[in-house]
């Protein structure tokens, strides 16, 4: 406007330094070897794996089992089993046993704690039965640390098995932390507790591979972790354990949590790591309500991961929040029975429908964003708004396909729904997705 001062271009420009910002495509992965856990490859040149985590007591193998199938069957490509005691060591073959009589083949992962070296080498069939062995090195013992952590190796070297060194924050090998708490008070200029305390879950995680690889395990059957239940040091771990190696990662954060906590720590702390290229394995830790489904990790590790469009697990469902344009609850309950309806056909459709993971369904509560959110689905539909017409238009890949009315608004539109599934991803059809 007339008679305002203007503002010089290049005070403009210092107020947005583009030129600092950084050149890094994002999810653009660091590259890793590629280690095999049973039929899944895990690392850089390869999707990221979802894994999860049983609860049951791994001596009850028919309750095990169950829960096994029921986190592969959710999408878990791995699941880790607690082996604490000789009664789970033995369980073990039967719980594999028991998944390949139930046409189950998802890799089992045996975790180990303190007494590994003692139950790999006395239940032969347990060690041959798990597809990995996961060995923590802050508790494989304290006068034979390195003696327990090798016999552990040795076992994976002659079942031709690959490990994971899972440093976690609450269990770090106490003398090394000592030992550089020690120098760093010594130093100079001493660095705070929690950098050294960072850089010693590194040394720990990284001398243990170290270690493994001269007892014999290929460099490519290594799978490291370094936990933390903070989100913030989470990340910094992470970015500094991701520039030292090529291993492949697992990542995700130790005692997430429960409910939304966890959900959001999880989410948080995983998507920035993957948004940077660091990640190839991932295990989203919630703690369940009592009796609360297992399931529920994974599927929050698929929706962290499809999210951000690295992978697709299932057809999404967008749909507005609601506000005062939209008092009724119609367009809330017909999300919902799309978003089930969805997941009640993703089991056959998986199998039958390549592509069908790719869809994008938007139900849309008014006028407002109804139209536009519509057009940029596979299918979209926009409900009436408080005071708007009643009627609901239904767009096709962008395009205008119909108007519905009445009463039978979802069941109508569901029917579209399957005939545009059956016609766009047809079998054979997978490089079809839109």
């Amino acid at each position: 406007m007339a008679g305002e001062p203007s503002i010089p271009l290049a005070f403009l420009k210092n107020l947005i330094p583009v030129q600092e910002l950084p050149d890094v495509a994002f999810g653009k992965r660091r590259q890793t070897v590629t280690t095999h856990v049973g039929n899944v490859p895990i690392g850089s040149a390869h999707p990221v794996v979802v894994q999860s985590m049983t609860n049951t007591d791994t001596a009850d193998a028919a309750a095990t089992a169950a829960q096994v199938a029921a986190l592969a069957g959710a999408g878990s490509q791995l699941v880790r089993v607690t082996v604490n005691n000789d009664a789970a060591a033995e369980a073990v073959p039967e719980i594999v046993q028991r998944l390949a009589d139930e046409g189950v083949d998802v890799p089992i992962v045996g975790d180990f704690h303190y007494n590994g070296h003692l139950l790999l080498t006395r239940h032969p069939e347990c060690a041959r039965a798990l597809a990995k062995y996961r060995i923590n090195p802050g508790n494989v013992g304290s006068r034979r640390r390195d003696e327990n952590f090798r016999a552990i190796v040795q076992v994976a070297v002659d079942n031709d098995r690959p490990v994971r060194i899972g440093v976690n924050w609450g269990s770090l090998d106490q003398d090394l932390l000592t030992e550089m708490m020690d120098a760093n008070a010594a130093a100079a200029v001493p660095r705070e507790a929690k950098d050294v305390y960072m850089e010693a879950m590194l040394e720990s995680a990284l001398r243990s591979a170290t270690l493994a690889e001269e007892t014999g395990l290929a460099h490519d059957r290594i799978i490291i972790s370094a936990k933390i239940s903070q989100v913030p040091d989470l990340v910094e771990v992470y970015r500094r354990l991701a520039s030292r190696c090529d291993y492949p990662l697992h990542v995700g954060l130790t005692e997430a949590g429960m409910g939304m906590k966890g959900i959001v720590a999880s989410s948080a702390g995983l998507s920035i790591l993957l948004s940077e290229g660091i990640g190839d394995t991932i295990r989203v830790s919630l703690t369940p309500k009592p009796g609360g489904d297992r399931t529920e990790e994974v599927l929050v590790a698929q929706q962290i991961l499809q999210s951000l469009e690295l992978r697709s697990f299932a057809p999404q469902v967008t749909a507005c929040p609601g506000c005062g344009r939209t008092t009724s609850t119609f367009f809330q309950q017909m999300a919902e029975d799309i978003q089930g309806y969805l997941r009640q056909q993703m089991p056959a459709w998986r199998e039958e429908r390549p592509g069908v993971v790719e869809m994008k369904v938007a139900v849309m509560g008014c006028v407002v964003n109804g139209p536009g959110e519509s057009k940029h689905a596979n299918l979209g539909i926009s409900l009436p708004g408080t005071f708007e017409e009643p009627k609901a238009p239904v767009y096709m890949d962008g395009q205008f396909l119909t108007t519905l009315k009445g009463d039978h608004i979802v069941e109508e539109f569901l029917v579209i729904l399957e005939d545009y599934v059956e016609r766009t991803y047809a079998p054979g059809a997978a490089e079809v997705t839109s």
